[in-house]
C-alpha cells in the first residue's frame, strides 16, 4: 500500500475541515506469477492451433475450380476402336536402279508417265563394259567348243569299243563253229592232231579276248558317263555365264520391270550414272494403301487382319491391317492398311486420312471421358470430387481399354461419381485438392 500526499496552498486553507477530505489512498493490484504464466501458455497454444488449422497442408493444394474439368462416371456402350492418322502411299513401289553404270544416251519417257512392263525407259553406253562383255563372250564360246570336242572324242571312243566287242564276238563264234566241226573228226582220226590243237587254242583265245574287251568297254562306259556328266554341267555353267554377260550388256537398256507410273525420274542425256544409282521408281497404277502411325501403347493389341474403316465424302470404305512394323521410333510404330474393295475416288498420294482401327467388339461398361490426366497417371489413379464439390481426393482405380472419347473403368469408381479429367500438371504429387470457387 502506498500513500500519495496532495499538497495544498497554505493560504487557501481557511481551517475548514472539508478540504482535508480530498486526500485518498490509491491501491495497485497485480496478478500472481502462476496465473500470468498460465495465461501466456494458453495464448501460445491458441495461436499455434489457429496456425495449424488455417495453414495449408503439405499433401493438399488449393486449385481454382474454373481451370479443372469435372466429368461424371456413366454406364454405357464402349466401342473398342482406335483413331489413326495415315498417309496415302502406293500399294506396290518398284525402285529403278542403274545395274551397270554408264553415260545416258537417250531418255525415252518423262517423269509421271504411265509405262508397261518391258517398255524402254532410257539407254546408257559403257564402252569398257561392252569390250569386257565381248571378251568374256569369246572366252566362254571357246570353252564351250573345247568341251564339245571332248564330248565328241568320248562318243567316238564309245563307238570304237562297241565295234571291237562286236568283232570279238564274231571271231569267237567262227572259232567255236570250227572247233565243233573238227572235234568229232579228230576223234576218228580224219583231222591231224596238230591242226585240231590249233583250232582249239584259237577258240579259247577268241573267248578270252571277247571277255577282256567286254570288261574294258564296261570300265570305259563308267568313266565316259562320269566325264560326260561333268562336261554337261560345265557346259550349262558356261552357258549361264554367257547369258549373264549378255544380260549385263543388255542392262545398259533401262526397261520398266512392272506396269505403273514413273516418279522421281529426272535423268538427263549426257549424265553419268554410277552402278546401283537410284534413277526413279514405278508405283502401282490406281492402287494405294494407308501407312498409319500407332502409339506404342497399342503394340500388343494390333494384329494383322484386323478390320478398319475410313470415311470419305460421307461414305465408309472398309480396310484391314496387312503388315505391322514392330520397330518403335519416337514412341510409335507403323502399320499398313489395305482397302478391301474399291478405293475412295480422287485421293492423292501423300494425302492424310483418318481411319478408325477396330480393336475389339462393343461391350457395356462403366465409362469416363478420355482426358489428358491419363498421360500423367497411367490409369492407376484419379482425383475423385467430393459430393459437396469443394475438394477432390486421390483414389487408386483400375482402368481398361480406351478410345478417343471414353476410357473403360474396371474397378474403383461407381456410376454417378465425379472425377477430374483435365491435366494434373502442378498437383500430381498431392493427395487432396481444395477446389476454390472464386
Amino acid at each position: 500500500m502506498s500513500v500519495v500526499s496532495i499538497k495544498t496552498d497554505p493560504e487557501s486553507q481557511t481551517g475548514a475541515t472539508s478540504g482535508r477530505t480530498m486526500d485518498r489512498v490509491v491501491e495497485t493490484r497485480r496478478l500472481p506469477p502462476r496465473t500470468r504464466l498460465a495465461i501466456g501458455i494458453a495464448a501460445f497454444v491458441a495461436l499455434a492451433g489457429g496456425f495449424y488449422a488455417f495453414a495449408p497442408d503439405g499433401q493438399s493444394q488449393s486449385v481454382p475450380a474454373a481451370r479443372l474439368t469435372v466429368s461424371t462416371v456413366t454406364q454405357g456402350r464402349f466401342d473398342d476402336f482406335l483413331p489413326l492418322r495415315a498417309r496415302v502411299t502406293p500399294l506396290v513401289t518398284v525402285y529403278l536402279d542403274a545395274i551397270e553404270g554408264g553415260r545416258v544416251e537417250q531418255v525415252l519417257i518423262e517423269d509421271g508417265a504411265t509405262v508397261k512392263k518391258g517398255q524402254m525407259l532410257a539407254v546408257l553406253s559403257n564402252a569398257e563394259l561392252q569390250l569386257s562383255v565381248l571378251a568374256r563372250q569369246t572366252e566362254v564360246t571357246q570353252q564351250i567348243n573345247s568341251m564339245r570336242s571332248q564330248e565328241l572324242a568320248l562318243a567316238q571312243n564309245r563307238v570304237l569299243n562297241e565295234r571291237n566287242v562286236l568283232e570279238a564276238e564274231l571271231a569267237t563264234k567262227k572259232a567255236e563253229r570250227q572247233y565243233q566241226r573238227e572235234a568229232p573228226l579228230a576223234q576218228k582220226g580224219f583231222v591231224a592232231g596238230k591242226t585240231f590243237a590249233d583250232t582249239r587254242d584259237s577258240f579259247d583265245y577268241e573267248k578270252q579276248r571277247r571277255a577282256v574287251l567286254q570288261r574294258g568297254r564296261a570300265t570305259d562306259e563308267k568313266l565316259q558317263t562320269s566325264q560326260l556328266a561333268q562336261l554337261r554341267a560345265s557346259n550349262e555353267s558356261l552357258q549361264t555365264s554367257l547369258a549373264l554377260a549378255r544380260a549385263n550388256l543388255d542392262a545398259l537398256n533401262l526397261r520398266a520391270p512392272v506396269d505403273g507410273t514413273v516418279s522421281a525420274f529426272s535423268i538427263q542425256v549426257g549424265q553419268s550414272m554410277a552402278p546401283g544409282e537410284r534413277i526413279g521408281q514405278i508405283d502401282s497404277p490406281g492402287r494405294n494403301k494407308l501407312v498409319a502411325t500407332v502409339d506404342e501403347f497399342y503394340l500388343a493389341r494390333v494384329r494383322a487382319g484386323q478390320r478398319a474403316s475410313v470415311e470419305w465424302n460421307g461414305k465408309s470404305y472398309p480396310m484391314r491391317v496387312t503388315k505391322i512394323y514392330p520397330t518403335v521410333r519416337n514412341g510409335s510404330f507403323e502399320i499398313d492398311l489395305q482397302f478391301l474393295g474399291a478405293e475412295p475416288p480422287q485421293i492423292q498420294r501423300g494425302q492424310t486420312l483418318q481411319p478408325r482401327l477396330t480393336l475389339g467388339d462393343p461391350a457395356r461398361a462403366r465409362l469416363i471421358p478420355n482426358g489428358a490426366f491419363y498421360n500423367e497417371t497411367g490409369g492407376s489413379w484419379v482425383f475423385v470430387v467430393a459430393p459437396d464439390g469443394r475438394s477432390a481426393i486421390k483414389r487408386q482405380v483400375r482402368l481398361g481399354r480406351r478410345n478417343s472419347d471414353f476410357i473403360e473403368v474396371l474397378d474403383g469408381l461407381d456410376p454417378g461419381e465425379k472425377v477430374l479429367t483435365s491435366p494434373y500438371t502442378g498437383f500430381a504429387d498431392k493427395d487432396r485438392l481444395d477446389l476454390d470457387a472464386n
